[in-house]
C-alpha cells in the first residue's frame, strides 16, 4: 500500500514583505469531503503498516487495562455535611458519583451515573459538578464532541429529576450564589471559544444577565466560589496579567467590586481569610511572594507581605485553613509542601525521601479542621493520598493506586541527573528503569514539554510499566520553558528565547547518549500539544539523533496559526509566543516553525496523532505537516498519521478507550525496536 499523498493547492501568505506558499493550506476544512478521505486514506496506511502489530496491540491493551482496578473508588471528602466521592464498577468506562449524609456509614446517595449518560454518545465527559449551598441541586458540565464546550445541566438531588432546561456554550463550572437560586457561569465565544462573558441565571425564573464582559481578545474569565463561601469571584487573565472582581455570595444582585486592575505584567490570585484576602503574587517577585490586605482595601499600595520573595524557591500556591495556612512551593525542581500555625506563626516541612518524586495538597474545602489532605507519587512508587494532623504531625495513609496484577517498586529504580545545556546550565533530567534492564544496550524515550510554565512533575504511571518491562528506560527533560526550576526557567524558554527549550531537549538527549543511558541509536522522543511544536523544532533541527518520534495532537503550524485570530486560543497565546503581527516576533517565530523549516533530508520515524474535533490545536496543523513531510524530506522508518475522527485534544472519554491510543504509541515503538 503507497502512502497518501495529499494534493497540492498553492496559498500565498504574505506578511512584513516575506511571501510563504503554503501548499496544504486547503485541508483546513473540516467539513469537506476531501479532507475527511485524505484523513481516512492515512488512518488507513497507518493501520496497513503497524498490520505486523495488531496482536501486540491487543495484548498492549489487555495489559494496561488489566492494571486498572475496576471496581475503584476515590477517597471521600467532607464537604457541607456530606462525604463525597467517585467510584468505578466492573465495565465501567465512567465514574459514578456519590454522597453520604453526615458519616461514611450512611446510606449512599448516586448523584451521576455517567456511564448511563455516556451510553448513546462516541464521547462524553462531565465536568464542573457543583451541589447548592442546601445540598439539594446539581449543576454539571456535559461535553459530547470533545470541543470542551459544555452545557450545563441541573438535576434535582431529592426527586433524581434532571431537569430538561441546560444552558450551552459555556466551560462547564458554575459558582452557586448562597441563597440556593442563582449561580453564576462562564460563555465561550462561539468561534474562537474564548471564555469572555459571566452570566448570572436564576433556577427558578430561568432569567439570565449578563454580568461581566471581558473585551480584551487577549483575556479568558471565569467564575468560582471562595472556600470561605462568602464570596463570588471573577477572575480574567492572560498569560501574563490577572485582574479579579468580587461580590458577597448573599448579595448576588450587587455590583462586582474590582480588587485590583490589571496591570500588564503583574499576575496575582487571591484567597479570602476571616477579615484579610491572601493575594499571591509576581509583583516585584519573580518567584511570588504572598501578601495581604483588609477586605475592604484591596489596592495594590494596600498591600503587605506576608511571605517574603526567594530567589531558590517559586511559591506555586496556597491552601488557607482556620488555624493554618499551606504553601505549595518548589525548591530545586523539587516539590514542598510548607505549613505555617495562623496564631503563633511556628512553621514545618512535609519530609519525602525519594531522589525524584512530586507531592501536592488534595481536595480540602472544609475551613475549620486541623486535616491537611495531599498526595505523593514518584516514578517508582504508585499515587498515594494521605491526611495529616497539622498539628500532631501525623499522617495516615488512605489510598496508594493498587496495581492489579501486583507490582514491586524494589524491582525498579529512579534517578535525577543534570545534563549542561550549550550555553552552561544545568538541565534536570528524572530517569526510571526496572533493576535488570542494561540500560546501556536499552532503548531509551525521552519525553518533554517545555512551555506555558508548565512543570513536569515526575509521577508514576502503571502504563509505563509496558514499556519499562519491555526494556525501556523512560526519561522527563525539565527543559527550560516549563517552571521546574522556578519562574525564571519559564522566562528564559519562551518569547525570543524559545529556542532555549529545543537546545536543551537536544542536549539533554546527547548527554543522555554520551553518558550510556542509553543504546546510542536508540533514542525516542515524545511530547504532545506544546511538547508536539517541542518534537517537530528538535527533527527539523537535529533529524539525525532520533530513532523515532511520537508526537501527539502537535502544534506545529506556529506563524499561520498566530496569524489567525479566529482560531480558538490564537490572541490569549501572544504573551507566550510573541505577535506574529510584529516583525520580530514573526521572524523568529518562523526560524523554528516545524511546518515551515520542513527540509530535504533523512527524519526519523514518526507518528503523529491528532484529534478531528481538537478545540486546542486544530487537526489540520499536524494533517498539513505529515502531507508536507512526505513531500519534502526522506525517511528511516515509516511516517504515520493517526486521527481519531470522534474526539479532541484529550482523546477518547472512558478510562479504559484512551489506552487504545497509548498501546497503538508504544506498539510504534516496539515494532521499530523489533520487539514484536
Amino acid at each position: 500500500m503507497q502512502s497518501p499523498k495529499a494534493k497540492k493547492q498553492a496559498k500565498e501568505l504574505l506578511i512584513h514583505g516575506d511571501l510563504r506558499i503554503d501548499n496544504y493550506y486547503w485541508l483546513n476544512q473540516r467539513e469537506d469531503a476531501e479532507v475527511v478521505k485524505y484523513l481516512e486514506e492515512e488512518n488507513q496506511y497507518t493501520t496497513h503498516v503497524l498490520k505486523p502489530t495488531e496482536e501486540l496491540q491487543e495484548a498492549l491493551f489487555t495489559e494496561i487495562t488489566s492494571r486498572i482496578k475496576e471496581d475503584d473508588s476515590s477517597v471521600p471528602y467532607l464537604k457541607n455535611g456530606y462525604w463525597y466521592y467517585s467510584r468505578y464498577e466492573k465495565g465501567g468506562e465512567h465514574p459514578i458519583y456519590c454522597r453520604k449524609k453526615g458519616s461514611l456509614e450512611s446510606s449512599e446517595e448516586v448523584m451521576l451515573d455517567v456511564n448511563m449518560l455516556a451510553k448513546d454518545h462516541s464521547f462524553y465527559h462531565v465536568a464542573g459538578m457543583s451541589v447548592s449551598p442546601d445540598n439539594r441541586w446539581l449543576a454539571f458540565g456535559e461535553d459530547t464532541v470533545s470541543r470542551r464546550i459544555y452545557t450545563i445541566r441541573f438535576k434535582n438531588l431529592e426527586s433524581g429529576e434532571i431537569l430538561e432546561y441546560s444552558i450551552e456554550g459555556t466551560t462547564g463550572g458554575v459558582a452557586w450564589s448562597n441563597d440556593n437560586q442563582r449561580l453564576f457561569y462562564t460563555v465561550r465565544d462561539a468561534q474562537t471559544l474564548r471564555s469572555s462573558s459571566v452570566y448570572r441565571f436564576d433556577l427558578v425564573s430561568k432569567e439570565k444577565e449578563l454580568v461581566f464582559k471581558e473585551s480584551d481578545e487577549t483575556f479568558y474569565c471565569h467564575c468560582y466560589k471562595s472556600k470561605s463561601k462568602e464570596f463570588i469571584i471573577i477572575a480574567s487573565s492572560s498569560t501574563l496579567t490577572d485582574e479579579y472582581r468580587y461580590l458577597n455570595a448573599d448579595e448576588p444582585f450587587t455590583e462586582f467590586q474590582l480588587f485590583q486592575e490589571r496591570i500588564t505584567g503583574m499576575e496575582y490570585g487571591i484567597s479570602h481569610f476571616e477579615d484579610r484576602w491572601y493575594v499571591m503574587t509576581n509583583w516585584e517577585a519573580t518567584n511570588f511572594r504572598l501578601m495581604e490586605c483588609h477586605l475592604g482595601n484591596t489596592q495594590r499600595s494596600e498591600w503587605k507581605e506576608r511571605i517574603p520573595h526567594r530567589t531558590e524557591t517559586l511559591l506555586e500556591g496556597i491552601e488557607t485553613f482556620k488555624d493554618y495556612l499551606v504553601l505549595e512551593e518548589k525548591t530545586n525542581g523539587l516539590d514542598q509542601i510548607r505549613i505555617i500555625n495562623q496564631h503563633d506563626g511556628k512553621e514545618h516541612y512535609l519530609s519525602f525521601d525519594d531522589e525524584t518524586y512530586t507531592s501536592w495538597t488534595g481536595v480540602n474545602p472544609e475551613f475549620d479542621t486541623k486535616t491537611l489532605r495531599f498526595g505523593y507519587s514518584s516514578l517508582t512508587r504508585p499515587s498515594s493520598i494521605y491526611d495529616y494532623k497539622m498539628d500532631s504531625r501525623d499522617r495516615m495513609l488512605m489510598k496508594q493506586q493498587e496495581i492489579v496484577g501486583g507490582y514491586e517498586e524494589k524491582d525498579y529504580s529512579s534517578k535525577r541527573i543534570y545534563a549542561k545545556s550549550r550555553d552552561g546550565v544545568d538541565v534536570p533530567i528524572s530517569l526510571v528503569y526496572k533493576n535488570e534492564t542494561q540500560y546501556e544496550n536499552s532503548p531509551l524515550l525521552l519525553y518533554g514539554y517545555g512551555s506555558y510554565g508548565h512543570s513536569m512533575d515526575p509521577y508514576f504511571s502503571s502504563v509505563r510499566l509496558s514499556l519499562l518491562d519491555r526494556g525501556f528506560v523512560f526519561a522527563i527533560a525539565h527543559i527550560r520553558g516549563g517552571q521546574d526550576l522556578g519562574r525564571p526557567w519559564y522566562e528564559h524558554g519562551k518569547l525570543l528565547e524559545k529556542q532555549n527549550t529545543f537546545n536543551d531537549f537536544i542536549d539533554c538527549a546527547e548527554y543522555l547518549k554520551n553518558h550510556k543511558w542509553c543504546k546510542h541509536d536508540s533514542i525516542y522522543a515524545m511530547g504532545g500539544s506544546a511538547g508536539g511544536l517541542l518534537m517537530g523544532a528538535v527533527i527539523n533541527q537535529r533529524p539525525d539523533l532520533w530513532k523515532g518520534i511520537i508526537a501527539a495532537v502537535p502544534f506545529v503550524d506556529v506563524v499561520t496559526t498566530m496569524l489567525d485570530e479566529s482560531i480558538p486560543l490564537t490572541t490569549g497565546e501572544y504573551d507566550e509566543w510573541g505577535n506574529p503581527n510584529n516583525p520580530e516576533y514573526y521572524f523568529y517565530m518562523k526560524s523554528y516553525s516545524p511546518y515551515d523549516n520542513v527540509k530535504a533530508e533523512e527524519y526519523p520515524a514518526m507518528l503523529v496523532t491528532t484529534g478531528l474535533h481538537d478545540s486546542q490545536v486544530q487537526y489540520w496543523e499536524p494533517a498539513k505537516w505529515v502531507a508536507k513531510l512526505r513531500d519534502v524530506a526522506s525517511f528511516r522508518g515509516p511516517l504515520l498519521l493517526h486521527t481519531n475522527m470522534e474526539t479532541g485534544h484529550s482523546g477518547a472519554s472512558g478510562r479504559f478507550a484512551v489506552h487504545k491510543e497509548t498501546a497503538l504509541e508504544y506498539a510504534f515503538l516496539l515494532f521499530l525496536e523489533n520487539k514484536i
